[in-house]
């Protein structure tokens, strides 16, 4: 029995095939086990972030790589225990074949490494998703699906970067520097662009505003209904769709009118000069009564005499609602506006005229 498995076919013993095929057929068998062993400790790492997924979601989705990954590991590591072949090891243009194999298996093992980095960013993007969701902040979700997009692509790069270096030995250095050098030169061709992604991220951060807030940026006043990389767009109250540059919703004066506490309503009253002070005094106390009278609308308000000039007394009423939407706002506001002129008409208080200067002159 010894003598057989002592027996020599290319260059190793039969007692060393078996050994390597034993291995490889103990992995294929127990790959399930070991896969879903070491992707519940793959969990451990990422369950801070992980609270409220189930765990099975995250085994099911990284055990397929994993166990392709732990079997092509194995089967490698075994079979670099064997001597290659010598009839075996000619030229392939150039190249002998052992290298080559070589070369195949570490791209292999390199790839399978990197399906299984993207299907874990893929399993911490849904968890992310999830939560955005949960909290009902689309703006998260948009952040979520750059971010993995991005990190994708990092990592597909440096899969190709490990490939040149280990299965090539192309030295990779000199890529990077020129890599380097050619991002500069692309990020200063397109600064505008570059200004605008960062100018994303500042949103995304520091949420100055969100979708479906109303904000006034410069001379637009309108809805945002998505915010871009580059750009925000905007609905604005004359219905026009408005794309704005994500660095000018940044570095302009941006008012958000959705955050507001209170509505404000004013109207300012020029009387005649004529008008007596105590019809004035009455008057104020009057349009004192009209705002009281709809506390449940108005929740603070103020009815001044604000200035006097040559020909007008100058009353000002200002009055503030809850949050309201703009329709509901808008009839508070003419309910007030109309119960003021029936209280001018009642008290016979006339608004101030403007005055006409009119020139006589004499032909000479």
């Amino acid at each position: 029995m010894n003598k057989f498995l002592d027996y020599v076919i290319l260059d190793n013993t039969i007692r060393s095939y078996c050994m390597v095929a034993g291995t490889i057929l103990l992995v294929v068998f127990l790959k399930r086990i070991l896969s879903r062993y070491i992707a519940g400790l793959l969990f451990k790492v990422v369950r801070k972030i992980a609270r409220g997924i189930d765990k099975t979601s995250f085994v099911n989705l990284v055990v397929s790589p994993l166990e392709t990954f732990l079997l092509l590991v194995v089967s490698i590591i075994s079979l670099d225990k064997l001597n290659f072949p010598a009839v075996l090891n000619f030229k392939v243009y150039k190249i002998t074949l052992h290298s080559l194999i070589d070369g195949i298996a570490v791209i292999v093992v390199i790839i399978t490494f990197i399906w299984l980095l993207l299907r874990i960013i893929d399993f911490i993007a849904l968890i992310l998703h999830q939560k955005a969701e949960r909290e009902h902040d689309q703006q998260d979700n948009q952040l979520v699906v750059f971010f993995k997009d991005f990190f994708k692509v990092i990592l597909v790069i440096m899969g190709i970067l490990m490939v040149l270096k280990f299965a090539f030995s192309y030295p990779i250095t000199n890529l990077i520097t020129a890599l380097s050098i050619g991002g500069a030169a692309i990020a200063l061709s397109t600064r505008e662009s570059l200004e605008n992604l960062i100018a994303s991220f500042i949103i995304f951060i520091d949420k100055p505003f969100m979708v479906g807030d109303i904000v006034k940026v410069q001379t637009i006043t309108g809805t945002v209904e998505k915010i871009g990389l580059r750009s925000t767009r905007i609905r604005t109250d004359q219905k026009t769709y408005v794309t704005m540059p994500n660095k000018q919703m940044v570095d302009s004066i941006m008012d958000n009118l959705s955050l507001r506490t209170q509505r404000k309503g004013n109207v300012q009253l020029e009387l005649s000069s004529d008008t007596s002070r105590e019809t004035l005094h009455q008057l104020v106390l009057a349009i004192e009564n009209i705002l009281q009278a709809r506390k449940v609308q108005v929740e603070s308000s103020a009815v001044f005499l604000s200035d006097i000039i040559k020909n007008s007394f100058i009353i000002q009423v200002e009055f503030f609602t809850a949050p309201v939407p703009v329709a509901d706002f808008n009839a508070i506001r003419q309910d007030i506006y109309f119960s003021i002129i029936d209280l001018l008409d009642e008290m016979n208080i006339r608004l101030a005229a403007k005055e006409y200067e009119i020139v006589v002159t004499k032909e000479a």
